[in-house]
């Protein structure tokens, strides 16, 4: 590896080749660890299995980080208010999974962002993480009303660990449906968290801790070496009413989470 940008260790041109240790990032800004490489699958889950991932806006080099501390969910842990879950006792909306994969990265990539220009979810990125889709890597979890695109949230499943990477509304709350069923159905499946990366207020008011990344990569050590089915999520997630949520009481119990 020689100097990038900002001194940065530059990736070698092998997508197998590996990422300097988290360790190392900076912390102004914090967790930037590496440039360059590629967006390769096997590139993708390495970095994903190290606890890095990639974040770069247009014209910018691949830029990769690990950020200290982590923000994370545990699958028991997101919080819908109790003015949120009167609200779905009324809906129609249902819940699946990887059946419009696409269409929620897409989504994702065009909904605005507070202080934000443009998205960070290039067409570069689009066609990575499609890739990974493919391949059994990445999930989509849709909500629907009545047909029609509510929300998603879409993210990268490597053993019994999932990193989100983002999520969109449609109608309003369909995001908070689509993370909370999300997490509800990992749970289920005896997978603890869900890797929220950065913080921001919104995270924050569902539920997501920062956890140190130490921690953090301890954990997800151990989580992607376990043994899980590969494939799509569609018949395994099945299709669900989103009311099923409404008479779950909201998970979390920190300082984050809203009652009302």
């Amino acid at each position: 590896m020689s100097a990038g940008p900002l001194a940065l260790p530059l990736l070698g041109a092998s997508p197998d080749s590996p990422f300097p240790p988290p360790a190392s990032a900076l912390r102004e800004p914090d967790g930037l660890l590496a440039v360059g490489g590629d967006l390769a699958p096997t590139r993708l889950i390495n970095a994903y299995r190290h606890g890095i991932f990639p974040w770069f806006s247009q014209g910018q080099p691949i830029l990769w980080w690990s950020p200290d501390p982590r923000m994370v969910f545990r699958t028991d842990g997101v919080g819908l208010s109790t003015r949120f879950r009167r609200t779905l006792r009324k809906s129609r909306w249902t819940l699946r999974a990887d059946t419009a994969f696409a269409e929620v990265v897409s989504a994702c990539a065009s909904v605005p962002r507070s202080g934000q220009r443009g998205t960070w979810i290039t067409p570069a990125m689009r066609a990575a993480y499609l890739a990974l889709h493919r391949l059994g890597h990445a999930h989509s979890v849709e909500v629907y009303d009545e047909g029609t695109l509510a929300g998603g949230i879409y993210g990268v499943a490597i053993g019994r660990m999932f990193f989100g990477e983002s999520m969109f509304n449609a109608r309003s709350g369909g995001s908070k449906v689509a993370l909370a069923g999300l997490a509800r159905m990992l749970h289920r499946w005896g997978w603890p968290l869900v890797d929220a990366q950065v913080e921001s207020q919104h995270l924050v008011s569902l539920g997501a801790n920062a956890m140190p990344r130490e921690d953090f990569l301890r954990r997800v050590g151990a989580l992607v070496d376990m043994a899980e089915p590969s494939g799509p999520w569609t018949a395994r997630f099945g299709e669900w009413p989103a009311t099923s949520l409404a008479e779950t009481p909201a998970f979390c119990a920190g300082p984050g989470c809203v009652s009302e």
